[in-house]
């Protein structure tokens, strides 16, 4: 009966330890730049705004998507203001709301895409690498 038990708890033990490796797989990020892939090939198009309506010093292109009811943003955000090299970001998860209060603005808010950036949509950047 004892030898049972034994084996009843080595195989407990060892499903449990098999189940949080397999957790633990899962839970990996993701690379941003596969992401930003993904998003541009399988998500639906939604909107742009370009660096000649955005007018800021740090961003250049910031487009929507949305995939499986959710809404991603990809931006493109000059490394300085004095040239137009660009690093690509992406935002996961933004509420329908606030996405429409960065394009047009809410009441009270800033006229500067770059301030409502800051306010509606930098919080949202994704878990990625």
């Amino acid at each position: 009966m004892k030898s049972l038990s034994r084996k009843i708890k080595f195989f407990m033990v060892s499903l449990i330890i098999l189940l949080l490796v397999n957790i633990k797989c899962l839970a990996q990020q993701v690379d941003c730049d596969h992401l930003i892939d993904f998003i541009e090939i399988k998500g639906y198009y939604y909107s742009s705004l370009s660096n000649y309506t955005l007018d800021s010093s740090w961003l250049y292109k910031v487009t929507v998507y949305t995939y499986e009811y959710k809404t991603f943003v990809i931006a493109e955000i000059k490394r300085n203001e004095y040239n137009y090299i660009t690093s690509t970001y992406i935002f996961c998860g933004i509420p329908p709301s606030n996405w429409s209060n960065f394009q047009y603005g809410g009441y009270y808010d800033s006229d500067s895409y770059g301030e409502r950036f800051h306010k509606y949509i930098m919080d949202y950047k994704c878990d990625c690498y």
